[in-house]
C-alpha cells in the first residue's frame, strides 16, 4: 500500500535538496584534497587509543534497545542546511543534543545519544570519479567521534551514496566500524541510478543491498566482539525499500527503520503507523525536522506514538 503524502513534500523535499547540494558543490570544490586517500598523519591513531579492552557502548552494556532509546542529531559540517548537527561546532552540537534528547529521559530506559554524520553526502555535480557524492575526510569523522565520545553519545556514520553503492561506500568506513561506539545509516533517497541526478530524482535501494551491507557490518561486530551496532534505513516512501519484506535481520545489529520524511503532524503520523505496522520484526525510527516540519511534534507527542520509537532522530 502506498503511503498518501501531498505532492507538495516531495517538492519541498526536492526543492530543499536542489540548495543544500549546489552549497555543497562548493564545499567539494573546497575540500577535494582533504578527501579520499590523504589521510592527515596520526589519523589513524586517533580513532581507536580509547578503545577500552572490554568493548562497551558509551554508557554502559552491550545492547542498544530496548535498554535505550537513541535520540540524535543528523547533519554534517559542509552546511547548516544539511542538519542539525551541523551548526556550530561539535561541542556545541553536543550540548544542543543534550539539552533536546532530556524531554525523552525515563528512569526505565535512559536515553543513549547520537551524532548522525552524514560521511558521504550526495551532489548535483559528478565530481572527479563521476559518482555524485562527496566523503567527509579521516580528520573530520575523527573530530566527531571524539566530541561525541565526551559527549557518551555514538557516532552514526551515514551514507548518502548517490551513483556509487552502499557497500563499497561503507568498507571505506571500516576502521571507525571497527570502534564500539560506531555505527551506520544508508540513506536511500539519495542512492540514484547512473543517469540520474541526486535531488532531482528520489533513489531507493533494494532489499538485497541492505542485506549485503548489514552481513558485512555484522561480520565485523562477531568476529570483533563489539557491542551491538545501530544500523538505520532511512525511508519516507514505501517504495523506497525494494522488496522490503526480504529484509534479513543480523547478529550484532540493531536494525532500525526509520520513518523519514517532513510535513504536517496527521501525515507524519499515518505514515508512521503504516511502517511500523508493515515491518514489525525490526526496531522503529521516527525522524523530526527543525525547519520543514509543520507544528514540530513535541517530545511528549512523539512517545505518544504506538509504538514509541526506539531512535528519534532530528535534522
Amino acid at each position: 500500500m502506498r503511503i498518501g503524502q501531498p505532492p507538495t513534500i516531495y517538492v519541498r523535499r526536492r526543492a530543499t535538496a536542489a540548495g543544500v547540494l549546489a552549497v555543497v558543490l562548493v564545499a567539494t570544490l573546497l575540500a577535494a584534497r582533504s578527501c579520499g586517500d590523504d589521510t592527515p598523519a596520526g589519523a589513524d591513531e586517533v580513532a581507536t587509543t580509547t578503545t577500552p579492552s572490554v568493548p562497551s557502548l558509551p554508557r554502559g552494556g552491550r545492547r542498544i534497545f530496548p535498554e535505550h532509546r537513541v535520540v540524535a542529531f543528523y547533519g554534517a559540517p559542509q552546511s547548516p542546511r544539511l542538519g542539525a548537527l551541523g551548526i556550530g561546532t561539535p561541542a556545541s552540537a553536543a550540548a544542543r543534543l543534550r539539552r533536546a534528547a532530556e524531554p525523552y529521559e525515563r528512569k526505565t530506559r535512559p536515553v543513549l545519544p547520537a551524532f548522525e554524520l552524514i560521511s558521504s553526502i550526495a551532489t548535483a555535480a559528478a565530481g572527479r570519479d563521476g559518482m555524485h557524492r562527496m566523503q567527509q575526510s579521516a580528520a573530520t569523522i575523527d573530530r566527531y567521534l571524539a566530541a561525541a565520545r565526551k559527549a557518551k553519545a555514538l557516532l552514526v556514520l551515514d551514507i548518502q551514496p548517490g551513483r556509487a553503492d552502499f557497500l563499497s561506500e561503507t568498507q571505506r568506513l571500516q576502521r571507525w566500524l571497527l570502534e564500539p561506539d560506531v555505527g551506520l545509516a544508508l540513506d536511500p533517497e539519495w542512492h540514484v541510478g547512473d543517469q540520474e541526478i541526486p535531488g532531482k530524482t528520489i533513489g531507493s535501494v533494494t532489499a538485497e543491498q541492505i542485506n549485503e551491507v548489514a552481513a558485512y557490518v555484522s561480520d565485523l561486530v562477531v568476529k570483533h566482539d563489539l557491542p551491538e551496532k545501530l544500523f538505520v534505513i532511512h525511508q519516507f516512501t514505501d517504495d523506497m525499500i525494494k522488496d522490503r519484506e526480504q529484509l534479513q535481520s543480523q547478529s550484532g545489529l540493531a536494525m532500525t527503520l526509520n520513518v523519514d520524511g517532513f510535513g504536517d503532524r496527521a501525515n507524519k503520523i499515518s505514515k508512521y503507523d503504516a511502517f511500523t505496522k508493515d515491518m514489525p520484526r525490526f526496531h522503529d525510527g521516527f525522524k523530526l525536522f527543525y525547519e520543514e516540519d509543520t507544528n514540530l511534534m513535541s517530545p511528549g507527542a512523539v512517545l505518544d506514538l504506538g509504538p514509541p520509537p526506539d531512535l528519534v532522530v532530528y535534522e
